[in-house]
């Protein structure tokens, strides 16, 4: 089957989740990737039909946890949250980055240099 792919904004996220719920998707990943700013996926599945809900935004904006609707999203949002620095509010179990033991604070999260 074919995947889709919808950008949304992150005030857009427990409205669009709540609708895929709601219509029966089953949470299947969320992952994040960090270039310029982060990319974050949402993968969702019903039926062999794949739909993502993309975020593109930077570490400083509020992303609303999603793990009152799937309640084992609270593992990808503190993965993403400790690796990446991405300010993920109101996770159901916060590990308030101590998941995992790491060397490096948010080992992933970009740092932008200041012209």
């Amino acid at each position: 089957m074919e995947q889709q792919i919808k950008s949304i904004q992150p005030n857009e996220l427990i409205a669009e989740t709540l609708q895929l719920k709601t219509d029966g998707y089953r949470l299947v990943a969320i992952s994040c990737s960090s270039k310029e700013d982060l990319e974050l996926s949402y993968s969702f599945d019903k039926e062999y039909d794949f739909i993502n809900l993309r975020i593109n935004t930077d570490t400083e904006t509020e992303i609303s946890s999603i793990s009152s609707l799937y309640s084992y999203a609270f593992l990808y949002e503190n993965e993403i949250k400790e690796l990446f620095g991405a300010d993920i509010k109101n996770i159901s179990i916060d590990f308030n980055n101590n998941l995992y033991k790491i060397p490096v604070k948010t080992p992933y999260k970009i740092v932008k240099e200041e012209k």
